[in-house]
This record gives structure tokens, C-alpha cells and sequence, in this order.
């Protein structure tokens, strides 16, 4: 598990991170989220033991990073695998080499090295590229080594930094499936730094959106979708309601279902308005909000039947 506590860090007179509290659970594929410069892959740095901060506290697995010794700092280390957004791979070795460089540098037997290296070229579809040099591969097949070289370890933990970024769609999607069934084969837990909203909705269980070096907001992906904070608005682009009804109650459901919309109006017996309606994608499924707008006084029946149906919503009072 990894606790990061009161986290601050700066860069001469900047303050690039702010007061950063939040926990990451064993096994969790878990997103760092938002736009560029506000402090996520320093964050992520700090959390590797890359980088110090000034105050707070990173716990990982019970050992505290700012206690450690330098000789104790790099055998912390070879628990964290790290993938990055430009690869970082060797130009003058070929896809054996890159991936059994971590290997030699510990001193691992060669006999090890090679039976490693195979078994990862084989995990990450590479086992028929391994004489060919990083100019000779795709983006996919290049991050696809990265993958294979931050495994090598056998690491509790991944860390990566926009590791999505540079590529497109169809390829994500490809690698965000291969980092999928590795974190639950090997049990792994991966912390994934991205400004990417649908690598966040594809990818991660739960997240954190930093603004301006802080934890702006935290909670499972799905929920915050659902619920939409300022944060994540921002992010999204959003608009900022100028077309929700300003009178009565503005009810948001975590459900598009006909039937349901059916039952409301019927228990309350009277029409209701129609607001807004609009999907997202969560770990490759479809999910549905619609928002109505409600009289006030019809407010506790809508309530009794979504919480005895288990159905999420939120409520918003609307104010003339």
C-alpha cells in the first residue's frame, strides 16, 4: 500500500507541490490526473524515490522513502518498474538488450537474464522482434519493450508517466488491455500519470485530479463521472449549467433506463422536465446520466424509490 501524507516539494521559489494526501491500495490501477505542469509527474518522481520533498511523508509498504539511506533508496527502487512517455529505450541495442539492461546492472547470472528476457518477450508479443533495434519498431512495439524492461525486476509497483500519450487510439487501447492483465496476473499495482480522460475511464479504478500541485478531488472513477465535481468539469470542458432550470430540484440518475423515468413520473403524478442527458465509457462498458428537474415538494418519493431501487443520484436545489 502506499500512503503519500502532507506531501511538499519545490523547485526554487515555485512550490510545484502542495499539501498532497492520498492513498493508493495494493492491486489498484490508479490514475493521477489533469493538465500539463500541475505537478503529477513530479508526484510520481518523489513517489520512485527519484525526487525529495521538503515535507509530508511517502509510505510504501510500511518503510517511509525519507528515512532511507542512499544504498537503502536503490534496493527500494528495484521494487518500482517505471514506464515513461518517450520510451527511454537503448538506440544502439536491440529489443534483448534493452530489456535485460535493469538485469545487468544487478549483477543477475546470464542464464537468468535469458530465460527472463524470453518469458517477458513472449508476455508482451515481442518474442519474434528481439534482434531488431528501437528504430526498426512501431510506437506500440517500443512502449511494448519499456513494459517488458520495467518487469524485469518483478516489481510490486509500475509507475508510468504518459506512457499513452504519444500514441494513437487503437494502440492505447492495446496497451492499456496488456498493462490490464498484467496488474491482475501478477498482482501488481500501477499508478498511472495522464492528462488522458479516456485512458482514465478505460484504465483506472480510482483517481486523483491535481490542480496547481494540489489534490483538487479523489474517489473511484466511475463515481466521479457520475458526480462530476468542479475539478473534473474543468477538465472536461464542461459548461457551467447555464441551461438547468434555476426553480425546483434537479435530479441527476446514474441509470438512462425508460422504465425507471416511467415509474417517476408516475409516482409522482405529474409530468417532469427533462434536463440533460449524456453517456460516458467506464472500463469499456457504457454508463447513462439523466437529469430531470423536479417541484421541490415531489423531492422525498423520487428519493424513497431511488434509494429502495439501490439507484445512484445526486440532487441539486435549484434557486430562482
Amino acid at each position: 500500500m502506499i500512503e503519500i501524507k502532507n506531501v511538499n516539494k519545490t523547485f526554487g521559489d515555485l512550490q510545484v507541490l502542495k499539501n498532497i494526501s492520498l492513498t493508493i491500495e495494493d492491486g489498484e490501477a490508479y490514475g493521477l490526473v489533469g493538465s500539463s505542469g500541475i505537478g503529477k509527474s513530479t508526484l510520481l518522481n518523489c513517489l520512485a524515490g527519484l525526487d525529495s520533498y521538503e515535507s509530508g511523508s511517502i509510505i510504501v509498504d510500511g518503510v517511509r522513502l525519507e528515512s532511507l539511506g542512499e544504498k537503502q533508496a536503490r534496493l527500494f527502487r528495484k521494487n518500482m518498474g517505471m514506464i515513461f512517455q518517450n520510451f527511454s529505450l537503448v538506440s544502439r541495442k536491440n529489443v534483448y538488450q534493452n530489456i535485460a539492461l535493469p538485469m545487468e546492472c544487478w549483477k543477475v547470472p546470464g542464464s537468468d537474464i535469458k530465460k527472463r528476457v524470453y518469458e517477458l518477450a513472449e508476455m508482451v508479443g515481442l518474442e519474434d522482434k528481439l534482434k531488431a533495434r528501437p528504430a526498426e519498431l512501431s510506437g506500440g512495439q517500443k512502449q511494448r519493450v519499456a513494459i517488458a524492461r520495467a518487469l524485469t525486476m518483478n516489481p510490486k509497483y509500475i509507475l508510468s508517466d504518459e506512457s499513452t500519450s504519444s500514441l494513437d487510439p487503437n494502440i492505447t487501447a492495446s496497451i492499456l488491455n496488456l498493462l490490464d492483465k498484467i496488474r491482475k496476473e501478477m498482482g501488481i499495482t500501477i499508478v498511472l500519470v495522464t492528462h488522458e480522460m479516456p485512458v482514465v475511464q478505460q484504465f483506472c479504478s480510482k483517481m486523483t485530479i491535481m490542480e496547481a500541485g494540489t489534490a483538487a478531488v479523489s474517489g473511484e472513477v466511475r463515481e466521479l463521472f457520475f458526480q462530476k465535481p468542479p475539478a473534473l468539469q474543468k477538465l472536461l470542458g464542461m459548461d457551467n449549467g447555464e441551461n438547468i432550470p434555476k426553480s425546483g430540484v434537479n435530479i441527476t440518475l446514474g441509470t438512462s433506463h425508460d422504465t425507471l423515468l416511467w415509474e417517476l413520473g408516475k409516482l409522482m403524478e405529474k409530468p417532469y422536465k427533462m434536463v440533460n442527458s449524456n453517456f460516458f465509457e467506464f472500463q469499456n462498458q457504457k454508463h447513462g446520466n439523466i437529469t430531470i428537474n423536479i417541484d421541490v415538494q415531489d423531492l422525498p418519493v423520487c428519493e424513497n424509490y431511488l434509494q429502495s431501487h439501490r439507484i445512484l443520484y445526486r440532487t441539486e436545489r435549484s434557486v430562482l
